[in-house]
């Protein structure tokens, strides 16, 4: 297989697949020796089968070979983050805490639709214990790093899937996001992250406390690539209880119907976020592209209120209660940052907790009432670029609050659709995240912008301070 095709799009692949040019077998068997080469650099994988790999690139070969594709991504090599059921692998959520020795006999339903589409399962990409932290480390498995720059972070929670996808491992991944998880990996890495709107995608188990606000979604190299990829995320699944009644729209429809005639609020800071200087600057010349095609753009300040007073609590009972279903043999394995957040959280009561849930009700009427007078929101994804990969989470200098999630972490609040888009690089060659956010079930208008901005930019598919990182990497694997 050429490499060349590593960074292919999925329609390419897909091409390549009709005309019987290159085989599913040939495009898994190239993945899986990527991985191996790559693999003790990133430390995105945990777990990688390779025989299942091929059985599933066999039987789309098959499917091919008698012109019966079984869907839209029949072939398509994907990874699956280790926090979502996945039948015949474990699933142990970054940590020690789980027993990997128990029936894996289940699906989670966005791994249940991938299946029935075809996509080639790669392997579970690694997250930080439970998804807790924009940072993808853990005592179960170690760092993860970024194939941008060795000692950088790829984010959090989806990190492994960020690391992996933007080094050429597979052509979509599977993300979830209850903070940032799929945006802050997708700024981080150069990638675009689509976090759908609360109840797009159905999800199951729901049995945290995480339920409302976490969405499935998809990190891909294209806008394009996460719309296909959301058509086969959102099939329904009556399993989900908090599940929106399924729009069976194609997602890729009217992708190049441009800007022209919205109005576009573009927020470069919040009154907690610190924010690089350089980080805010890449992304306001890229939010002026909007004006170019069409778009009237407007200072909107005040589109972000504080967060840390009122959800503070919110977010340590939510840990608190992860900790509370272990018994002590089982806490002392935790990773001891987790443990020293969940136990803060034990001293919240009730009426703390239920502080936040009133407040998130006025956040989203706040958001609600935003998006009378504007048609999308614009904000830096993140403050920062990514920072050192052994980076402690909530240390001096990297609080959760100001550092990390003050732009992504409304959204969820809120159930609002957002996404991250790499908008440029720094003088230092690392990507910015620019985010794009869209009242709540206006997934089309977002994807929309998101297609203009991208075709505007017009960024190479794999720039060039990467594939030089990508060669290095790969030439020491072989050294």
């Amino acid at each position: 297989m050429d490499d060349s095709l590593i960074f292919a799009g999925a329609d390419e692949l897909l091409a390549l697949y009709r005309r019987k040019a290159l085989s599913p077998v040939e495009v898994a068997t190239a993945q899986l020796a990527r991985i191996a080469r790559l693999q003790p650099a990133l430390n995105a994988f945990q777990l990688v089968d390779p025989e299942t790999t091929l059985a599933m690139a066999r039987a789309s070969e098959d499917r091919w070979a008698s012109g019966t594709p079984c869907g839209p991504l029949d072939g398509l090599p994907v990874t699956i983050k280790d926090l979502v059921l996945t039948k015949g692998w474990p699933t142990l959520r970054g940590s020690r805490t789980v027993a990997p020795d128990q029936a894996w006999d289940e699906d989670s339903p966005c791994v249940a639709r991938l299946r029935e589409a075809g996509a080639v399962f790669l392997g579970k990409t690694t997250t930080p214990e439970f998804g807790w932290k924009a940072i993808t480390s853990a005592p179960l498995f170690g760092v993860t790093r970024s194939p941008w720059d060795l000692t950088r972070t790829p984010g959090g929670s989806s990190g492994g899937a960020g690391a992996a996808l933007a080094a050429g491992i597979g052509t979509l991944a599977h993300g979830g996001d209850a903070g940032g998880s799929i945006r802050i990996p997708a700024s981080y890495c150069g990638l675009f992250g689509l976090k759908p709107s609360f109840g797009r995608v159905p999800h199951a188990p729901q049995d945290t406390p995480f339920a409302t606000i976490v969405s499935q979604g998809p990190l891909a190299r294209s806008v394009a690539d996460a719309a296909l990829a959301l058509n086969v995320l959102a099939r329904p699944d009556p399993r989900d209880p908090f599940a929106l009644p399924y729009d069976a729209r194609d997602w890729r429809a009217g992708l190049d119907d441009g800007v022209a005639g919205l109005r576009i609020g573009l927020a470069l800071g919040t009154p907690e976020a610190e924010v690089d200087v350089e980080v805010a600057a890449v992304v306001e010349a890229a939010a002026g592209r909007f004006a170019d095609l069409g778009a009237t753009l407007v200072a909107r300040a005040d589109a972000i209120p504080p967060l840390k007073a009122d959800f503070e609590d919110y977010w340590l009972a939510s840990f608190a209660h992860v900790l509370r279903a272990l018994p002590d043999e089982k806490r002392a394995l935790m990773d001891p940052d987790l443990r020293a957040v969940a136990e803060r959280g034990l001293a919240v009561d009730l009426p703390g907790y239920a502080r936040g849930v009133a407040r998130r009700a006025w956040l989203t009427t706040y958001m609600n009432l935003l998006f009378t007078e504007i048609d999308l929101l614009v904000t830096p994804t993140t403050p920062t670029t990514a920072p050192a990969a052994e980076t402690r989470y909530n240390a001096p200098g990297w609080e959760r609050w100001h550092r990390f999630v003050p732009f992504t972490l409304p959204f969820n609040l809120t159930g609002l659709p957002a996404a991250s888009l790499c908008c440029g690089l720094t003088a230092e060659s690392l990507p910015v995240g620019l985010q794009i956010v869209a009242p709540r079930f206006a997934e089309a208008r977002l994807l929309r912008a998101a297609r203009a901005l991208e075709a505007a930019l017009d960024l190479p598919r794999v720039p060039p301070v990467l594939a030089q990182n990508l060669t290095h990497l790969e030439a020491a694997s072989v050294s």
